[in-house]
């Protein structure tokens, strides 16, 4: 089998498996937290002998650390630095701080910004409710964007060929509220489309209902911004001031686009 060679020595196409690898280390800790050396081999099908080459580079550049034993690997400071690093560079989370203000303030209630990626959201920001409220909604947190109403917002704006195979046939519950049926799903999404904002009610955290609206902020990305409102302080008064809240920024924007 013919093979580029590099500078180095070594074949490019070994290089690329080597960086592949690096970059599944980094995504599987995320996902699914530390693991020791058998754990994270046996997660990824990788060598431990070629793992344990990976692990003691990543240490010593800081994208992984190690509890006190020395065994447990778990994501490092160096995360953190480029994490900040793309926050404080992506257009759009410049372009959306007022905005988030704005219905932070109107609402009084937590406002989220996300980012479609595949099938998934991805929380981009976040502006708190002077309320307490616990959610599942830390900045770079993954949920599925069909039971979401940042993702639902997001899936309504695409073509249909598009939008629907990012909807799965088995829809595995995050809560006994969670819609599984998938054209039940669909039919919520298209209403969507419809009203210009979509909703979840208990979907992805029991006792919270969601509001969203997408942002015409970027060709290049599709995002979207909701309010999250416990149901015990929801009565139609306030989910209708939400959600005229949010259609107005989002006419507004699209009209200066």
């Amino acid at each position: 089998m013919d093979t580029d060679k590099t500078a180095g020595g070594g074949s490019a196409t070994s290089q690329v498996k080597s960086a592949a690898r690096v970059l599944d280390l980094l995504d599987d800790i995320a996902a699914n937290g530390p693991g020791t050396q058998l754990q994270l081999a046996t997660r990824l099908g990788i060598p431990k002998s070629s793992l344990h080459a990976l692990l003691r580079t990543m240490c010593a550049r800081g994208w992984l650390d190690t509890d006190q034993t020395g065994s447990v690997y778990r994501l490092g400071v160096h995360t953190l630095t480029v994490s900040s690093a793309y926050l404080d560079g992506d257009p759009v989370l410049s372009q959306a701080r007022s905005v988030m203000d704005e219905i932070a303030t109107a609402t009084e209630e937590t406002v989220h910004l996300g980012r479609l990626e595949g099938a998934e959201i991805i929380y981009t920001a976040k502006r708190e409710s002077k309320h307490p409220l616990r959610m599942y909604s830390a900045v770079g947190r993954r949920l599925p964007a069909y039971m979401t109403a940042l993702g639902r917002a997001m899936l309504a704006e695409l073509p249909e060929d598009v939008r629907d195979p990012l909807i799965p046939h088995q829809i595995k519950p995050v809560t006994t509220q969670t819609i599984t049926d998938r054209n039940a799903l669909l039919a919520i999404i298209d209403k969507a489309g419809q009203l210009g904002y979509a909703e979840e009610s208990e979907e992805s955290c029991l006792g919270v209902r969601c509001f969203g609206v997408a942002l015409p902020f970027s060709q290049r990305s599709a995002d979207a911004v909701s309010v999250a409102v416990p149901i015990s302080r929801l009565d139609q008064g306030r989910e209708d001031f939400i959600i005229e809240t949010l259609l107005s920024v989002k006419a507004r924007l699209s009209a200066t686009r």
